[in-house]
């Protein structure tokens, strides 16, 4: 039962539902045997197939005996109203039962539902919360299209394998529970088959079902590498189709997907022989009660007459959908098993950067960023070793170095993406861990190498951090960053859709959008990837201008890959291997003819 924890937590605010499904399923149940138990020996007498009863019989809470009195009532009723008056009665009284079992078992479905979509709406939630939560370094490691395949495959597994089976697990068991009691207070003599015969039953449908979680999560796992070579594809569809690789990309996903088919199949062959293999389990305890039952009966061991004796087979009978139900629910839930353990993995995955208890707010930059001692390891490779940095507010700091030399990771570690494994960071004299994550990032903005963007409006696009900014200051912001031009020039201005990741936008246009986004929040501190990188000599003078426009009166962090962009930057940080080996400013570096000096010349050549 620890394997759906997540569901019971989630279910447990809805105590109410819960007390009222089980009261509105057991009254469903009892007047469905109310109506059962009427037909066989009433008609008996109704029919004269048994003398009628007289004398008022002695009570006990046995079964006879209170078939017995309720035989006593009806032949007073014939006996007083005649027999079709009897017969109007039975009629009534079944159809009065019907009635009221159907009625309780849509008002226990009410009761479901919104049960079941709390569930999936928690479910759903804190999910995608967690994702929000966690480290960027926990998405390196992660394919995307598996996490996406997480929120959406395994959370559809779940509602229609385990939540979609709640009905059954409580209905039925509860049918089950009441009919086999309602079996032993008939006779407990032929009820001792059913102690013998229904555990073999569990058993060996249990047997069947047993592999059943492992191929599930098999087939979870295939469909999220299926989703993420879409992810893929629909990304580099230009590269695929310069290098002719149509047919390599088709096979590797033909691959995966023949594979996901044969695991399916595999799946559903054995589910499906849930149904048909509870049926046969019970006609052949039906058949071991008739046999054995029937020889007791007759020779008048078994504490029942013919009547009852009926009346217990057909209460039987009734044991056999239950247990095909159940079976099946049982079989989906070893399905759903595997997808709630792959959303727990989200869910319980460690966040590595953890807000302090009563943290502080950072309202305001005023002095310095401090790098004191600090080193970074992820997993086991270290990142960055023993840095030592100020940062004076006002100052631009530029970090150079080649590929995997630690400058993405070290400007990360100031709005706390990471945190530090040795040493710390301070902001204003405070290590930042002591301030709270949101105010440490309303004091800066990012601006990376590639444009990210949403699926949105424009003006939306640059609100994004200001989502309460009028339509003047999102303007302003655009001239700031050499957008307003472009923008106006669209059919729908600032309210045009830029489509997916600004796939209606050019490079240029798409890096503009970012920074006038930064220029709205208006923060002190600046961290820029190089965002001219990427781009044609017209839109790399557009965007430079809007990142010089940008960073006037504030403190930026640049990570460098042109060197000629950062050429009056007040000092520039030379890494290599995740050590600072040189350091100073354009002209002092070039002078000590190290490192830099050669990094400059490779690209001068160039």
């Amino acid at each position: 039962m620890k394997k759906f924890s997540l569901v019971f937590k989630y279910l447990a605010e809805k105590k109410a539902n819960i007390a009222l499904y089980f009261l509105f399923n057991l009254l469903s149940i009892v007047f469905s045997l109310v109506s059962l138990a009427m037909l066989a020996p009433f008609l008996q007498l109704l029919f004269g197939l048994e003398k009628l009863m007289i004398e008022k019989p002695f009570f006990e809470w046995t079964a006879s005996s209170v078939l017995d009195q309720l035989k006593y009532q009806l032949s007073e009723l014939i006996n007083q109203n005649g027999p079709v008056a009897a017969l109007a009665a039975i009629c009534i009284t079944v159809i009065v039962s019907i009635f009221f079992k159907n009625l309780f078992l849509y008002l226990g479905l009410r009761m479901l539902t919104p049960m079941r979509n709390h569930v999936m709406t928690k479910l759903r939630g804190e999910l995608y919360s967690k994702i929000l939560s966690l480290p960027i370094g926990y998405f390196t490691e992660q394919r995307k299209g598996d996490i996406i395949s997480r929120m959406s495959n395994d959370v559809n597994e779940v509602e229609w394998s385990i939540i979609g089976a709640m009905e059954v697990l409580v209905k039925e068991p509860l049918t089950l529970i009441l009919i086999i009691s309602s079996l032993i207070f008939l006779s407990p003599q032929l009820s001792l088959f059913l102690v013998v015969l229904l555990p073999v039953m569990g058993f060996v449908i249990g047997r069947v079902s047993r592999t059943l979680k492992k191929q599930s999560n098999q087939a979870q796992v295939q469909q999220g590498l299926l989703l993420s070579v879409l992810d893929e594809t629909l990304g580099g569809m230009r590269v695929i189709k310069a290098f002719n690789a149509e047919k390599l990309i088709s096979g590797k996903f033909g691959s995966i997907n023949k594979h996901l088919n044969h695991i399916r199949n595999t799946m559903n062959f054995r589910r499906d022989l849930a149904s048909p293999m509870s049926e046969f389990l019970g006609v052949l305890v039906l058949c071991a009660i008739l046999w054995f039952g029937g020889q007791l009966v007759l020779n008048n061991k078994a504490g029942l007459d013919a009547a009852g004796f009926i009346t217990y087979i057909v209460f039987f009978t009734q044991i056999i959908n239950p247990s095909k139900a159940f079976s099946n629910a049982f079989y989906n839930v070893q399905r759903g098993t595997a997808a709630i353990e792959r959303i727990e993995e989200v869910i319980n995955a460690p966040v590595k950067v953890i807000e302090a208890t009563a943290p502080k707010t950072l309202s305001s930059f005023n002095h310095s960023i401090e790098f004191r001692n600090v080193s970074f390891a992820y997993e086991e490779t270290t990142i960055l070793e023993d840095i030592n940095l100020v940062i004076e507010k006002g100052k631009t700091i530029a970090l150079v170095g080649s590929s995997g030399s630690g400058k993405s990771t070290l400007a990360d570690l100031v709005p706390r993406f990471h945190d530090v494994t040795k040493g710390e960071i301070l902001i204003d004299g405070v290590n930042i861990k002591e301030y709270s994550l949101s105010s440490i990032r309303d004091q800066l903005s990012i601006v990376t190498q590639e444009p990210i963007l949403f699926n949105d409006t424009i003006a939306s696009n640059i609100s994004l951090g200001m989502p309460e900014a009028d339509q003047v200051s999102i303007e302003q912001a655009a001239k700031v960053a050499n957008a307003h031009s472009f923008i106006m020039q669209k059919e729908a201005g600032y309210e045009t859709n830029i489509g997916d990741r600004g796939s209606k936008l050019s490079g240029g246009e798409r890096q503009r959008l970012t920074i006038a986004r930064a220029v709205l929040k208006n923060p002190p501190i600046l961290i820029l990837d190089e965002a001219t990188s990427s781009l044609d000599t017209e839109s790399e003078r557009l965007v430079q201008d809007a990142i010089d426009n940008m960073m006037q009166h504030r403190t930026s962090i640049v990570i460098a890959h042109r060197l000629s962009t950062i050429r009056h930057a007040d000092e520039i940080i030379v890494l290599q291997k995740g050590r600072i080996v040189e350091r100073g400013n354009h002209e002092s570096l070039l002078s000590q003819q190290g490192f830099y000096k050669r990094l400059v010349d490779m690209q001068e050549v160039k």
